[in-house]
């Protein structure tokens, strides 16, 4: 296969994406164009921009964008509308932040007449197929590019000999081996690998980074109201926020009580286990909140069915194939459901836990006079349950019954 001419590289302007910056470029001889995306890491950007020039990029082929709004508006959103849990607990950080930046790569890639995007996850996980799913679906003429699967850099060492022999620099902090892997965007923090590689050992307190310990937590509750609109947090006690200022807002709170604390062993899509220890402060709220007002405004019904669906769709964000025919379909049904999901939910956060006390809608489907303990003044005519019960009981006695006369 011939040499890329041009390749469009995911670049953090940490040390690992400075190394395959380098190694693109000698490798291939090809020229490089850097994407860097603030989705709420909390990082300071402008090192990025300063390291590709010094590694000899030039400025109108450095990308960096803010895409916190478009990231909790149309990924983020989108999958809290299906409530999504992976494996029934993980919200799915990092697996959600993926597409949307495999889509400004291709689209980097079509305007500068690139011929390749690179990425720089490992040959070990989900990251690797979640980038080249969403690649191929938006370009199937494009050439991916994953060093850790090409190069001969098979350790730390190597690594930084690379980076020294080519003048990359190496912060003082990178000389050792890391502690601990971090990803971070505005939903969470994920964090893998050697202190926490032993599922039996609790992972060490400097591991969280966006939450206090419960046990540190106020001693005194706190109530906060989310508003909905359509199956989307809209509001903030009141006032109306942007999807990033919701999310940042949202964080804020959770992290100040420990919420969204997640140590899960989870089941990759390359069918390994691995252990990760996950933040989700504002995005722990934010389902509680959002299963609190579907509650009181979405039928028995399409809430069950919506919750039958939810595994198979958070599966599907889990591994890569966000721009798949079949979660576009699931997510018509998402949103179809989401209509009347409307209104107010009141949450107390208190010692690492986020309740739902109390909801309210316009759309509500909640009839006090029909549930009430009190005088219902004849909306509900409890004689009429005598018939429900014993038409759906009549199938459990036809086998009981047939069940005695074979034993007769």
């Amino acid at each position: 296969m011939s040499a890329p001419k041009k390749v469009v590289l995911a670049y953090s302007g940490g040390l690992d994406t400075s190394i395959i910056l380098k190694w693109l470029q000698t490798e291939y001889g090809c020229e490089v164009v850097t994407f860097t995306a603030d989705l709420g890491q909390g990082e300071e950007l402008n090192p990025a921009r300063e390291k590709a020039l010094m590694l000899g990029i030039k400025p109108e082929n450095i990308y960096i964008e803010d895409l916190r709004d478009e990231f909790v508006r149309d990924f983020v959103n989108p999958m809290f509308r299906a409530n999504a849990q992976y494996e029934g607990l993980y919200l799915l950080g990092t697996s959600i932040a993926r597409p949307l930046i495999s889509k400004r790569l291709i689209e980097i890639a079509q305007a500068t007449g690139a011929d390749a995007v690179a990425h720089g996850a490992t040959g070990k996980g989900n990251d690797q197929v979640r980038f080249e799913l969403a690649a191929y679906a938006l370009n199937p003429d494009i050439r991916v590019i994953a060093p850790w699967r090409e190069w001969d850099l098979t350790s730390r060492t190597k690594l930084l000999d690379f980076a020294e022999a080519n003048q990359i620099p190496i912060a003082k902090d990178k000389r050792g081996e890391a502690p601990f892997s971090v990803d971070a965007n505005l939903l969470h923090t994920s964090s893998e690998g050697k202190v926490l590689e032993d599922p039996a050992v609790d992972a060490p307190d400097y591991v969280y980074q966006r939450t206090v310990r419960p046990e540190d937590a106020p001693n005194d509750p706190e109530y906060v109201e989310i508003g909905f609109e359509k199956g989307d947090a809209v509001s903030i006690n009141g006032q109306p926020v942007t999807p990033a200022e919701m999310l940042t807002r949202l964080n804020e709170l959770g992290g100040k009580h420990g919420c969204g604390r997640l140590d899960l062993v989870e089941g990759r899509f390359v069918g390994m286990k691995s252990r990760g220890i996950y933040e989700t402060p504002g995005g722990t709220l934010l389902l509680e909140a959002h299963r609190g007002i579907e509650s009181i405004t979405m039928d028995r019904g399409a809430m069950h069915l919506k919750d039958e669906l939810m595994p198979k769709y958070a599966e599907l964000i889990y591994n890569g194939f966000w721009f798949s025919p079949e979660r576009e379909m699931l997510q018509a049904a998402i949103d179809a459901s989401q209509d009347h999901v409307t209104g107010t939910v009141r949450l107390k956060l208190y010692k690492g836990l986020a309740r739902c006390v109390g909801r309210w809608s316009d759309h509500s489907l909640y009839s006090e006079e029909h549930v009430t303990f009190e005088d219902d003044a004849g909306a509900y005519d409890q004689k009429d349950a005598a018939g429900f019960i014993r038409l759906n009981a009549l199938r459990l006695r036809l086998i009981a019954l047939r069940n005695r006369r074979l034993k007769g």
